[in-house]
């Protein structure tokens, strides 16, 4: 006689395979891994940070200057 063979374990094997595969094709398209995304958002913020802290007048100085100007006179000009 033959040799006895359990297919449920290939076919749990099998599944598990697909599932593996399916993940790695599902972190390749759609994701970065948590650290990633913080350290892009902590760049983002440090530039952002930087960037308004190298500003010669604040944006809030020039609307208030423009909202004080009387009737018909012009706005200052934005930098």
């Amino acid at each position: 006689m033959g040799i006895v063979v359990n297919l449920n374990r290939f076919r749990k094997k099998k599944a598990k395979l697909e599932k593996e595969r399916q993940a790695e094709t599902n972190r390749r398209l759609h994701g970065r891994t948590k650290a990633e995304r913080e350290r892009d958002e902590m760049q983002k913020r440090r530039l952002a940070n930087k960037l308004e802290g190298a500003r010669l007048e604040r944006k809030s100085s020039i609307e208030s200057q423009a909202e004080s100007a009387p009737e018909g006179a012009p706005a200052p000009e934005e930098p």
